[in-house]
């Protein structure tokens, strides 16, 4: 069950696909630990005074990616922090590994179906604006699942409640630093 870490974990951070629950189960998480609560995208939303679907939709997805690797080499002078990434942010090699270099890396993981139903009522996501949105989540999952798998641990959270997940997490996280303190 616990996973072997052989490095400095100031941090813990959540990757994984829009809707598997990065924002909610993060909070959770941040409560249990005592820690802080950092979302990148509402970071580049700060920063910019923009929505993120405005930036896809204007700027195009490479701007967004630029502004995502700013933030992540930003955070990485944060200590007890949890921060909940988006859900491309790990499809860039060097930003899964300037996490690793301060974070506990989570992924969250739940199945296309479960991935819709969790969605497909929010507006707000810029990827769901496409003539067959569920083929979309197939496509993107399958196209992002390599780099998912890099992250130091892989929940599934298909069947759990947020609150169930982030006590597993929690409990990894503790698990994982109970030889650095």
């Amino acid at each position: 069950m616990g996973v072997h870490i052989d490095r400095h974990l100031a941090n813990l951070a959540l990757v994984g696909f829009m809707g598997t629950g990065k924002t909610s189960v993060g909070r959770l998480v941040a409560e249990n630990l005592h820690f802080d609560f950092l979302d990148t995208d509402e970071l580049i939303q700060n920063s910019t005074g923009r929505s993120i679907a405005d930036i896809f939709s204007r700027d195009g997805e490479p701007a967004f990616r630029a502004l995502e690797r700013r933030v992540v080499e930003e955070i990485a002078a944060k200590k007890n922090t949890v921060i909940s990434t988006g859900g491309g942010l790990p499809t860039n090699p060097e930003n899964l590994a300037k996490l690793k270099t301060h974070a506990l890396v989570v992924c969250l993981w739940a199945s296309p179906e479960k991935i819709w139903e969790r969605v497909r009522n929010q507006s707000h996501r810029p990827l769901l604006h496409d003539a067959d949105p569920q083929k979309k989540i197939r496509e993107l999952l399958a196209t992002r699942e390599p780099f998912y798998r890099q992250a130091d641990v892989l929940v599934n959270t298909d069947l759990r409640s947020p609150r169930e997940v982030a006590q597993q997490i929690a409990l990894q996280f503790k698990l994982a630093n109970r030889d650095k303190r």
